[in-house]
């Protein structure tokens, strides 16, 4: 297994390996975060992610679902700024090449 992956048993008892995306800490919420997507796609061809609440100092803690609006507010919006950061750089990129 790679270092920024990890596996969960669904309620099937299949195991399922995440990539983890990004790990941050909030000071809004003074939680940690961790984002990460199973790399299935949904309806619209979209890359499903998840996020959950963890404890880094705690190697064996469970994930904690976001049960607030309060808390998913601050995780879209820091997937929303760096869905926009990789936009501006691939425009820059395809500007560049041209």
């Amino acid at each position: 297994m790679k270092k920024n992956s990890f596996s969960m048993i669904d309620e099937n008892g299949n195991e399922i390996v995440y990539d983890v995306l990004f790990t941050f800490e909030s000071e809004e919420t003074n939680k940690n975060y961790i984002v990460y997507t199973d790399n299935t796609k949904d309806e619209s061809g979209n890359v499903e992610v998840y996020a959950s609440i963890y404890y880094p100092d705690d190697p064996h803690s469970k994930l904690e679902a976001i049960k607030t609006d309060k808390e998913w507010k601050v995780i879209e919006t820091i997937l929303d700024t760096l869905q926009e950061e990789v936009r501006k750089k691939k425009n820059s990129e395809e500007n560049n090449e041209q």
